[in-house]
């Protein structure tokens, strides 16, 4: 028993040593990603507030329940990249003795708030959708369409802003869906305003608000799967744990990798512990191993424990 902590000791340390290596450069890297995201989000926040209170002067003036759904969602966005922003200052906190990953999963509770916004924002437009298309009202198409083809150049404007940083974040991801799916409701509620003013259809308008609130719902989906599987600490898609697994095994003298657990601690950072029964490794192969499970799966935080070879952690069973 005292062995296997002895070991656990030595293993630890060559992991410490080693992520001490990388964690500077990659502190860096993901202030400078931090940096870059929030100068986006802020002059998307910008952009956003001011088109919302149009659409929704427009929305009342022509009677467009599209053009207030649409505002609504614009209202969401405004939300969303609001929160987003608080989250990323929050998350920047130092860890502490209570909260020792520091703040870092507040970036995905406001993702999960993001979508359930966007769930509740949905749910209205449908109903107010129904009764429309029931008791149609009268709308000024002339002003539906003009106010709407604004509302499109900025969320494409919102759009190019973002761009660059989507994938930086699952924030970020949820902005730019959130300004996405805002994008085709403006989309959409010009072509309703081009039939009304052509055709006198002011059916359409109740028919577009139902589209942009399937739209809605489409975005809020991915993006609160994505929450609850960072926030469950399911392995990434992207990693086959299968396959960690295989390369932890190939450390020399190793006989068996037993509770390993590969998560995601926030958006860009997953982390990985498991048991390896093999004797501590040299720390060229640790080096080695380390540089191949974050070039290779991405995972960057690193914590092994080397039991004796010839018996299984106690507590533990030989499987993942």
């Amino acid at each position: 028993m005292s062995h296997s902590g002895h070991s656990h000791a030595q293993g630890h340390g060559h992991a410490h040593e080693a992520g001490h290596a990388h964690g500077h450069a990659h502190g860096h890297s993901h202030a400078q990603r931090g940096d870059g995201a929030w100068r986006r989000l802020s002059l998307s926040l910008v952009l956003v507030c001011v088109y919302m209170v149009a659409e929704v002067v427009g929305g009342i003036l022509s009677n467009s329940l599209a053009l207030l759904a649409d505002a609504g969602h614009m209202l969401s966005d405004a939300g969303a990249l609001g929160l987003a922003l608080f989250a990323m200052w929050f998350a920047r906190r130092p860890a502490s003795a209570r909260h020792t990953f520091g703040y870092q999963r507040a970036e995905i509770l406001a993702a999960l708030a993001n979508a359930a916004t966007l769930i509740a924002i949905a749910t209205f437009i449908f109903v107010e959708a129904y009764t429309r298309l029931f008791d149609p009202h009268p709308v000024e198409g002339r002003m539906m369409l003009v106010v709407a083809a604004g509302g499109l150049v900025v969320n494409l404007l919102g759009l190019w802003i973002l761009h660059g940083g989507r994938d930086a974040t699952l924030n970020m991801r949820g902005a730019w869906l959130h300004t996405l799916t805002d994008a085709l409701g403006s989309l959409q509620a010009i072509v309703a305003g081009a039939l009304i003013v052509w055709f006198g259809w002011t059916w359409v308008d109740a028919v577009a608000s139902l589209l942009i609130g399937l739209l809605v719902v489409y975005s809020a989906w991915s993006l609160m799967r994505e929450s609850v599987a960072v926030l469950m600490e399911s392995a990434p898609h992207s990693i086959d744990v299968d396959d960690v697994r295989a390369r932890l095994a190939s450390l020399p003298g190793c006989t068996g990798v037993y509770d390993l657990h590969v998560w995601t601690i926030t958006s860009g950072l997953v982390a990985l512990s498991a048991h390896c029964a093999a004797a501590r490794p040299s720390s060229e192969a640790f080096r080695e191993l380390r540089h191949g499970l974050e070039h290779d799966f991405g995972i960057h935080h690193v914590t092994i424990q080397f039991d004796p070879p010839d018996e299984p952690p106690l507590g533990q069973s030989r499987c993942i």
